[in-house]
């Protein structure tokens, strides 16, 4: 998407608020999608362009929210809750096998760009944990065993 085109896109979302400062959330959304999955400085200039803010002011609520990403991720997002529910039925143990297979600790992204794997406070499915997130998809009690085909799903998946 062009500099033009999410400027747009923008407006029309903040169209839809009262305030243009209300529109921030979604309109970090479009800019972190228009920038292949992360926000560099220029998404956070573009936001501020567009909703009469600050880049300072846009990437302070950027770094409050967990949806959003500082950096450079990954093809795929691998991210396992490891709140206490899904803590108690061995969302640890889960981690660590993700971690094993693909050769990187929590946070990190593989050197190849095709994977980055996170840990995260709650994906709300406490009665079937441990959850893990795939793409934005949810895989609900998964254990250490499944990793290696959850991994191989996502190497075949078109993205």
């Amino acid at each position: 998407m062009s500099e033009t085109a999410l400027y747009l896109a923008i407006q029309d979302v903040a169209a839809q608020y009262p305030q243009r400062r209300s529109a921030v959330l979604p309109a970090l959304r479009l800019a972190q999608e228009a920038h292949g999955g992360w926000l560099p400085a220029e998404a956070f200039r573009a936001v501020a362009d567009a909703l009469e803010l600050t880049p300072a002011y846009c990437k302070s609520v950027a770094s409050f929210y967990d949806m959003f990403q500082l950096a450079p991720v990954g093809t795929h997002m691998i991210e396992v809750c490891t709140n206490i529910s899904c803590a108690l039925v061995g969302a640890q143990a889960t981690l660590e096998a993700f971690e094993s297979e693909l050769g990187i600790r929590a946070g990190e992204t593989t050197p190849d760009g095709a994977f980055t794997l996170r840990t995260i406070e709650c994906l709300g499915g406490c009665g079937w944990g441990t959850v893990v997130s795939c793409d934005h998809r949810y895989k609900q009690h998964v254990k250490p065993a499944d990793v290696p085909a959850l991994i191989e799903e996502l190497r075949h998946a078109e993205h």
